[in-house]
């Protein structure tokens, strides 16, 4: 039986806008006139009229943590209550409240920015959050998700104290002689490995939260790093989560694992358990090894060439050593995976592409892929290598809604007028796909496009940053579809309205090439669909 949806204005993947397209067997089948779809119809099949809405390829997120958004939506929703440290600490006294912690559980919340306070110029501390409890553990996790701030019960359980050794790759924050509940990216492993482990069908919980979620703003594919949430969960178990999901019917949302390991014996069992790019289904595939190579500017924990304009006592925490990076880069290389790598300040993007060229110089991939993840503070000699290397950067471009405001001032004048520098790397022949690294942002898809499109905050004009880097409304459609296949080497069969590609795809209330560019992200998601099948809407 085919389903034959009609008078729309459909963007196949290639300009000028079709009228029609026809899906079965959950593909689909043609592209075209509504008058040429009509008359593919047959006795059984099903006409469905589109009433002129826009139709695209469903919203493919290159990277982001699904699980870890899942586990989110279940903690205090900081983003929102982030104005003041004042309110954040009302709003974790209110889901407390709300959500009264059985015997032996963790509060948690997410989202908040020091940036954003207007009562106090300063990242909270555990006396902060002792205010909502002394007796419960407490831990909030700011919105770049590489720095927390734990009560002084967690410190307590962890037996923290000013003489806790700094682990490395992380700091545990020390002020007046003594720990102030503060811990960034790899101390944050600390308090993760001591919160209570979630049984696989917690986790399954998650996921279904997580992808009905991600159906509403349109999205159909999830890019995502999943492994390093929860460290004491082994990667079996969460993959046997999405497996019985997917056997149940119920993972609505295509999975590219972004695979994430520290050390490299782990590494080699996933590897050797059979665990390479490109295995799996459509529904749920292995993809790159996935390292974190350094913090978050807003933290000032991305690693740069240079001390911070707005800190010189800093140049922000490398996660790995060149060594580390090498011997890991090299081995996934030599095994036929794929890689990508959380690189956001220069001094880091040094690190990776001297990683990627030495395993490359070993053991010569005409088609890697290797990829860049973020890939924010940049040089002019950086973007050449991305474009030399051949390598695939996942960009996040609504992060400049947030960077807008702290960029010059963190990293300086120089640096700051070649970063974020993605439509140079695109016009260079590098794949650029987007993303929201969710649960750093929400999901949103139509946001993300407007910030590529505008180069502006979304909401208090900011900007344009770089208004020479601005993507046009293709492109950025581009980014979030046909490249986002690019990234996981699935253009051949998803990212385009086009004949035997998979029928996921998405249907707005109005057309972004005719709205005006500030009010895209105000286009509504009317339906969602994987596989010829609505799963939102």
């Amino acid at each position: 039986m085919k389903t034959i949806y009609y008078n729309g204005r459909v963007y196949t993947g290639s300009l000028p806008l079709v009228e029609a397209f026809v899906v079965e067997k959950g593909k689909f089948l043609f592209a075209g006139s509504s008058a040429e779809a009509k008359a593919m119809a047959a006795e059984g099949d099903v006409l469905s009229d589109l009433e002129g809405h826009f139709v695209c390829s469903g919203f493919n997120d290159s990277h982001m943590h699904l699980l870890g958004f899942g586990n989110a939506l279940n903690a205090a929703q900081l983003a929102k209550h982030t104005e003041s440290l004042a309110d954040m600490i009302s709003c974790l006294k209110e889901f407390m409240e709300t959500h009264p912690p059985v015997e032996g559980a963790w509060i948690m919340g997410r989202g908040w920015n020091q940036d954003y306070f207007q009562d106090v110029h300063r990242m909270p501390d555990r006396h902060d959050l002792d205010q909502v409890s002394t007796e419960v553990p407490i831990y909030a996790v700011r919105a770049c998700g590489h720095c927390l701030v734990a009560n002084s019960k967690v410190l307590e359980l962890l037996h923290v104290t000013a003489d806790t050794p700094q682990p490395e790759g992380g700091r545990i924050g020390i002020e007046n002689g003594e720990p102030d509940g503060r811990f960034y990216d790899n101390a944050m492993d600390i308090v993760y490995d001591a919160i209570p482990v979630p049984d696989k069908e917690t986790l399954k919980n998650m996921i279904r939260l997580a992808c009905k979620a991600l159906n509403s703003y349109g999205v159909t594919s999830s890019q995502t790093d999943d492994y390093c949430l929860f460290r004491s969960v082994p990667w079996e178990t969460v993959n046997a989560a999405y497996k019985e999901l997917e056997a149940a019917g119920e993972l609505t949302v295509r999975v590219y694992e972004q695979s994430n390991f520290t050390d490299l014996p782990s590494l080699q069992a996933f590897v050797e358990a059979g665990n390479i790019t490109g295995a799996g289904t459509d529904r749920f595939k292995i993809g790159p090894l996935k390292m974190l190579g350094d913090g978050a500017l807003g933290a000032r924990t991305a690693f740069l060439s240079r001390p911070y304009a707005d800190d010189p006592t800093t140049c922000g925490i490398p996660v790995f050593s060149q060594e580390t990076l090498d011997e890991m880069i090299c081995y996934a290389n030599e095994q036929g995976m794929q890689v990508a790598v959380h690189t956001i300040g220069d001094a880091i993007l040094d690190r990776v592409l001297h990683s990627i060229e030495k395993a490359l110089s070993e053991h010569p991939r005409e088609d890697h892929r290797h990829g860049i993840v973020h890939c924010q503070i940049t040089r002019p000699d950086q973007l050449e290598a991305i474009s030399r290397l051949k390598l695939h950067v996942y960009a996040q471009s609504i992060f400049l809604d947030y960077d807008n405001h702290i960029v010059e001032q963190r990293v300086g004048k120089e640096l700051a007028s070649t970063s974020y520098s993605w439509k140079t790397l695109m016009k260079d022949g590098v794949s650029v796909s987007n993303g929201t690294d969710c649960p750093v942002e929400l999901p949103d898809a139509l946001a993300c496009i407007q910030c590529a499109v505008t180069r502006t905050t979304l909401h208090d004009n900011v900007g344009p940053y770089l208004p020479e880097q601005k993507f046009t409304v293709q492109e950025a459609l581009d980014s979030y579809t046909i490249r986002g296949a690019e990234a996981s080497f699935e253009e051949a069969v998803k990212g385009r309205i086009a004949p035997g590609m998979l029928a996921d795809f998405v249907v707005l209330g109005e057309d972004p090439f005719e709205t005006e560019e500030s009010k895209i992200k105000d286009i509504p998601v009317l339906e969602t669909y994987v596989g010829g099948r609505k799963v939102f809407g």
